[in-house]
């Protein structure tokens, strides 16, 4: 049976294949390869990422959300802090049940770790380009933020201008101060956070006098605490007057709200850790975990992280801080931790408990 089509019909038909074709060429980011496309549609049918993390939901919520809204695509969110993350990759892949699709945490060492022992599965991200050369290991790892490590202060018992101004005056100033800090000086304690242990070894492998400071802070009677957040409120109520080797984009949006607390940086040494992301080995939903990374490293989702104050690695976010403008901020001094095997360290068991000893006896405990 012979079907006729009107001039209109066949118009409209091709209007539509047209604006069809078009919508979909759209979704494929600039600059990405051609086929591209088939990963996105790909994981349109997955229909859900599953994201390991130490990250607070808060401080993602609007990358979450536009990704989602971008993709359709769901967001199973898992806060399970960084040894958390670290040991449920571990025992699912053990037994073959694994659920997490990508790996994003602060513990760079542990991040290191998972792939060195076979944990990570290498994607190549169409954005790796615009990362420095730093922040990408192998394509397997990379660094989504750069986040300074500093001190907060109260600001009712320290002014700014009196505060030292190098790492190794630092040194200096609590040795000098002991009638004033005696007691009332916080750090992390690297055995109970993976943060701390992160910050205080980097700290051994690039300075030489990390143990003169390490000493300082014991003669000071330094207490010790397991999170930023911990020694952020003992600052703020005085019990404290200043906290060293803190998570820096925290205090940034904290003395915004604490007008009785302040943040500094040395500005010959402010080194800074990143959130890393990797994809898992037998990621469940392997092309929305890597649509999930391409668009966190992407310049909206990196713009997104900056506005939550987690600053971007990128230099080209002009929203919040960015790489280059963190630098400026922090005096110049600005020090990344790279993403390679030196993280890994003081991972041996010989040497990570020999450094923990030896951070005994400096505080002298």
């Amino acid at each position: 049976m012979k079907t006729n089509i009107s001039p209109m019909g066949v118009v409209a038909a091709a209007l539509l294949s047209f604006v069809t074709s078009t919508a979909l060429a759209q979704d494929v980011p600039a600059g990405y390869p051609a086929d591209y496309q088939s990963i996105i549609d790909a994981a349109k049918k997955e229909g859900t990422v599953s994201v390991y993390t130490s990250t607070d939901a808060a401080q993602s919520q609007k990358l979450q959300d536009a990704f989602s809204k971008k993709y359709g695509i769901k967001i199973a969110y898992n806060d399970l802090g960084t040894n958390g993350a670290y040991n449920q990759v571990i025992s699912e892949a053990a037994a073959s049940q694994t659920t997490a699709d990508v790996v994003w945490s602060s513990a760079m060492d542990l991040q290191m770790t998972l792939v060195q022992d076979g944990y990570a599965d290498t994607y190549q991200s169409p954005e790796a380009a615009k990362l420095p050369a730093w922040a990408d290991y192998k394509n397997t790892l990379y660094a989504t933020t750069v986040e300074p490590i500093g001190i907060i202060y109260n600001t009712k018992a320290l002014s700014e201008d009196k505060l030292p101004k190098t790492y190794a005056e630092l040194i200096t100033w609590l040795k000098d101060n002991k009638s004033t800090l005696n007691g009332k000086v916080a750090t992390f304690d690297p055995e109970k956070s993976g943060s701390g242990f992160l910050h205080h070894s980097n700290d051994a492998r690039n300075r030489k006098d990390f143990w003169d400071l390490a000493r300082a802070m014991g003669e000071d009677g330094a207490k010790i605490y397991s999170s930023s957040g911990g020694m952020k409120e003992t600052v703020v109520s005085g019990e404290n007057v200043i906290a060293i080797n803190i998570i820096g984009s925290y205090a940034l949006d904290w003395v915004k709200q604490s007008p009785n607390l302040g943040v500094h940086f040395a500005k010959d040494y402010t080194p800074a850790f990143s959130r890393l992301i990797m994809k898992t080995k037998d990621a469940p939903h392997p092309n929305a975990a890597k649509l999930f990374i391409d668009f966190m490293l992407s310049t909206e989702g990196q713009s997104l992280l900056a506005e939550s104050g987690l600053p971007s690695v990128r230099e080209d976010v002009s929203t919040g801080l960015n790489i280059k403008t963190l630098n400026e901020r922090v005096g110049g001094g600005l020090k990344p931790i790279a993403v390679d095997e030196g993280v890994l360290e003081y991972m041996d068991q010989m040497k990570r408990v020999q450094f923990l000893n030896d951070w005994k006896a400096a505080l002298g405990r």
